[in-house]
């Protein structure tokens, strides 16, 4: 593609590089048009003798072509993309789900010449008709050779330079669905405490599952006054598991301090196995997480009775959506894990320094 001055007498036919004003200052002539006489006569009249002009070579593709052949390619399942216009394709979730983005595919199909594909974070959950990712063609036209090319990233042909070889085939973007799910709730702490605690969980964490499909089953209250705690915590997990429920929650009135206290001992001593305690995202530090064989167990700290996000918001949607998070998962949420602070933990982040 060419873009270069020419003459009003030969622009006809020609696409408009740029927007073109009147007198007024307001646009007259929009940009990416193709001229028409009615459009050469109004820049006659605007006193324009010469115009800037996209002028396509011999296979060239249009943006709104491209913009539609790549999304095409690019997109899997659970979403659907939008028809083309001015060379963008918006794509929107179909149904309730989490997006997923193959990270490594996308810096390839941004790293093609004149092509560009924004998308919401990996793992992010949207409802039905969320817009997730648009795409936009920069230039008036590509190559074919360029639009081969961003195809290509969806299959990664044999002997294909246009994706790393190590990349499996599949699209660069699509979602999983969220199905209704049961959730378990299993509260701690001091007797005394039990309504206070029970309503400020319950409260907090009911929106958010309902949001992702998912629904409290059962909310049980296990005093932790006494060295029996650790064995009624056991006892309460296993009657949790032989409901069937799909995700087990546990909180309390005092978040879990250590690899070693009183909720992990219990989960170990009901046949489960923990798979990280602590992870790299404030608020949210003191997060738990273990599985009973194929049903995971999340260990919530207290800052999961916010409404602000904190890491259960990081690690629900996932665990709701049928991942099976390793430590190696829960590492790596401390890249953009430094969250705003929440109001109702004892010492926020803002007052640390005023304790020197």
């Amino acid at each position: 593609m060419k873009f270069l001055s020419v003459s009003i007498d030969e622009a006809k036919g020609q696409i408009l590089g740029h927007n073109i004003a009147g007198n007024n200052g307001r646009r007259v002539l929009r940009k990416g048009r193709a001229l028409s006489d009615v459009d050469i006569a109004t820049l006659r009249e605007l006193g324009r003798h010469a115009v800037y002009i996209a002028q396509l070579d011999s296979g060239d593709v249009d943006e709104n072509l491209a913009a539609q052949r790549i999304a095409d390619a690019v997109t899997g399942s659970g979403v659907r993309c939008s028809a083309a216009a001015t060379g963008r394709v918006n794509i929107f979730a179909q149904d309730l789900g989490i997006v997923r983005v193959d990270t490594e595919r996308l810096v390839a199909l941004n790293s093609c010449a004149g092509v560009t594909l924004a998308t919401m974070l990996s793992h992010t959950p949207a409802r039905a008709g969320k817009m997730v990712a648009t795409l936009k063609i920069i230039p008036y036209a590509l190559p074919e050779s360029t639009v081969q090319q961003a195809e290509r990233l969806s299959t990664n042909e044999a002997g294909s330079l246009s994706a790393p070889t190590h990349l499996a085939n599949g699209p660069t973007i699509w979602m999983t669905p969220l199905t209704p799910k049961r959730v378990g709730l299993i509260l701690s702490g001091s007797v005394m405490a039990r309504d206070r605690i029970v309503d400020s969980f319950k409260n907090a964490l009911a929106p958010r599952l309902e949001a992702l499909a998912a629904t409290i089953e059962q909310i049980d209250f296990v005093p932790l006054d006494d060295e029996t705690g650790e064995m009624q915590l056991a006892d309460m997990l296993l009657r949790h598991m032989s409901a069937g429920v799909n995700l087990v929650i546990l909180a309390g009135e005092t978040a879990i301090m250590d690899r070693y206290d009183i909720a992990p001992r219990a989960v170990e001593r009901a046949g489960g196995e923990i798979t990280c305690f602590g992870a790299p995202v404030d608020p949210g530090n003191l997060l738990m997480l273990a599985y009973h064989g194929q049903t995971p167990i999340v260990g919530a700290p207290g800052c999961s009775r916010s409404p602000k996000d904190n890491i259960i918001d990081l690690v629900l949607p996932r665990l709701l959506a049928g991942d099976r998070l390793t430590d190696g998962d829960i590492i790596h949420l401390g890249h953009g894990g430094l969250l705003e602070d929440v109001p109702e933990r004892p010492l926020p982040r803002s007052q640390i320094g005023n304790l020197l």
